[in-house]
């Protein structure tokens, strides 16, 4: 017949002690030493016969019971008579006090441990997400376009707006003066007359800064019509030089044809 044994795994001696102590149900502030110290011994014997490993701490607090057990075999020291009072000597301590105090802190430290196992326990259970941006469910609360504002300020606001409707409204007709191809053609002329230069001009000469866009324009077409009907040929000496004007017609046409030059 096989005998199986089985120990409970303690993380301590304090840890057995205490298990030996509610297992019994005794008081742990009178805790009967010599039956908890054979409990004890007989745990530690079944380790040994199981070839398990005993720790010194186990075999330490096997050393403090026996030498508690020892103290309280032993004859209570004599009691100092006085006048008053009857004390015993300074040795009369409870071995058993330290032990007392280890266990009852051991208990409450242990205590708290369960609970903070239980309560990780119960948050094992329970599975969270992160936090989603819900914006977009919100209701869309319109801001007041003039919030803040006195009706001061909007009186204020309005006669601005009436000031600027007024300016609106008022106008300039602007008159340009016009120039046509045909009077620019002959200005050019007028101009290449005048050069006494074997009838040859700059076509920088024809311009000045206080022309206008439109003058400049005018100024290009009558070149143009001036080269087509090859009254004047126009070069340059070098690249990028100023472009020279020279007359090839060989007497100044004073009536241009209507038709030609209409513009």
């Amino acid at each position: 017949m096989t005998v199986l044994y089985k120990l409970e795994t303690f993380e301590g001696p304090l840890d057995l002690l205490l298990h030996l102590i509610d297992k019994a149900e005794i008081d742990i502030q009178d805790i009967p030493v010599s039956e908890i110290t054979e409990q004890y011994m007989a745990y530690l014997h079944n380790m040994q016969e199981l070839e398990l490993e005993v720790t010194s701490e186990f075999l330490v607090m096997a050393a403090t019971l026996l030498s508690i057990k020892s103290k309280l075999l032993l004859p209570k020291p004599p009691v100092i008579e006085m006048d008053e009072f009857d004390f015993y000597e300074e040795d009369d301590m409870d071995p058993r006090a330290e032990l007392i105090a280890k266990l009852i802190e051991y208990r409450k430290y242990k205590g708290i441990a369960r609970h903070l196992h239980e309560k990780e326990f119960e948050r094992s259970h329970i599975y969270s997400k992160e936090a989603e941006d819900l914006s977009a469910y919100m209701p869309l609360v319109e801001e007041n376009p003039v919030q803040g504002l006195h009706i001061s300020d909007l009186i204020s606001a309005f006669q601005k707006a009436l000031s600027k409707a007024v300016k609106r409204t008022s106008y300039a007709r602007i008159q340009r003066d016009e120039i046509s191809v045909k009077d620019r053609i002959r200005q050019v002329m007028d101009t290449l007359e005048q050069a006494g230069t074997g009838g040859r001009v700059l076509f920088s000469k024809l311009l000045h800064e206080e022309m206008e866009r439109h003058e400049i324009v005018v100024t290009f077409l009558a070149i143009l019509e001036l080269m087509k009907m090859k009254q004047i040929l126009c070069y340059q000496e070098k690249l990028f030089e100023d472009i020279v004007l020279e007359w090839r017609g060989e007497e100044r046409i004073d009536g241009l044809s209507e038709a030609e030059i209409d513009y």
